[in-house]
């Protein structure tokens, strides 16, 4: 048996050696699930033939290290990717975490959504609930208007919404990203997105 396999072994060598070899060979078709942006606070063209969805917990650190990829994200692909924010509050380990949730969406309504989101990440856990007024009044919004908003609890059932939605998509921690539908778990490195949105682009193409 070895004989023989030594003799293919030698044959393919040859054969390599004689003929100039290509590999054709694309990376597998990747799994892909229906994630709706509807309704979510997002940036970039709503035509743009990649969007990334992103489930983020205003208290996770990891969500936090990812914030400065994510930006650049958007400024190399202004007119290719459409980032989309959806909320999945960890409430068993960031407790205030569905109340930031809640107070971003107050700021939406008045335009302000990524600006208050960088100003929790940039606080995180530091910022006690009293402060989430507090960054309102720093972004000079109607302080008073955001307050009967966020004591309200207005947007808790959008919030409860999200997170259900991310639970029965099987997302079990944060940050969680779906491109073009694809699962992209972690804060993962600027390289990595970059490769996987130049694939879809690609994709588009074709």
């Amino acid at each position: 048996v070895q004989k023989v396999q030594a003799s293919q072994h030698a044959s393919v060598a040859g054969l390599k050696q004689r003929t100039k070899v290509e590999r054709f060979l694309e990376e597998p078709e990747p799994t892909r699930v229906h994630v709706s942006a509807e309704g979510a606070f997002a940036q970039g063209p709503k035509d743009a033939p990649v969007t990334i969805i992103e489930f983020s917990d205003f208290q996770c650190p990891y969500c936090s290290r990812v914030i400065a990829t994510l930006k650049e994200v958007v400024r190399l692909y202004p007119q290719q990717v459409r980032l989309a924010f959806r909320d999945f509050p960890i409430a068993s380990l960031h407790p205030k975490a569905s109340k930031a949730a809640e107070a971003a969406r107050c700021a939406g309504e008045k335009g302000m959504f990524w600006q208050y989101h960088d100003l929790l990440f940039e606080s995180q856990a530091q910022a006690p609930p009293a402060d989430f007024k507090r960054f309102a009044e720093q972004l000079k919004l109607d302080v008073k208007s955001f307050a009967t908003c966020l004591d309200s609890g207005r947007h808790a059932v959008a919030v409860a919404a999200d997170v259900q939605e991310g639970t029965r998509l099987g997302i079990t921690g944060t940050p969680t990203f779906f491109i073009n539908g694809r699962l992209v778990v972690g804060a993962l490195p600027l390289e990595t997105f970059q490769r996987l949105i130049d694939r879809e682009l690609r994709r588009s193409s074709k």
